[in-house]
């Protein structure tokens, strides 16, 4: 049941990776407020399996300051929508260089559903291939590499995997195995 009706939206940002804006709201109640609104478009998340070995970019996060390891993921240039397989596809090769001969969808993720509307593909890569890597100018200083599943559950437990959407994907993985 939808708590909150719009009376107006206008938008007050936008640049070529997302657009915020303000939406004038009447609460239940028939109080009036504001929220304000990341948009961004659908993303996907792809995990790398090779047997206990999952393979994880590590890039600067401008907006924490710091370099996070993280599973490949992201959006299409210029906010467009992709087809979430094509896009998945598409990451795990821009940021890695591999090619997976099987995806499978493992789930969705909301982002922040209290400050954006964005929402994710989770995707687990297998049979995969290595070739070149095709990042964008914004991935210039990405790395990637290897790690055990131990290795990557350490690097949660340290801190070294930070990242929301890739601790949320690790979870349904886990999920997904005990499914099949």
């Amino acid at each position: 049941m939808e708590c909150v009706e719009t009376l107006g939206s206008r938008q007050v940002y936008a640049n070529a990776w997302m657009t915020v804006r303000e939406d004038d709201v009447r609460r239940d109640d028939g109080s009036l407020g504001i929220y304000g609104v990341v948009d961004k478009p659908h993303f996907a998340l792809v995990i790398p399996l090779d047997g206990d070995r999952v393979h994880l970019v590590e890039q600067f996060r401008y907006p924490v300051g710091e370099r996070r390891w993280e599973f490949p993921q992201g959006t299409a240039p210029n906010r467009a929508e992709l087809a979430a397989a094509e896009l998945a596809g598409r990451e795990l090769r821009e940021e890695t260089g591999l090619r997976a001969g099987r995806m499978d969808k493992i789930g969705e993720l909301d982002v922040a559903p209290g400050m954006s509307s964005q929402r994710g593909s989770v995707f687990l890569a297998t049979e995969l291939v290595e070739g070149p890597h095709e990042r964008e100018d914004e991935e210039q200083d990405m790395r990637n590499a290897w790690f055990s599943r131990a290795e990557f559950e350490a690097m949660v437990a340290r801190g070294q995997v930070s990242d929301a959407q890739s601790i949320a994907a690790w979870a349904l993985l886990g999920l997904w195995e005990k499914r099949h």
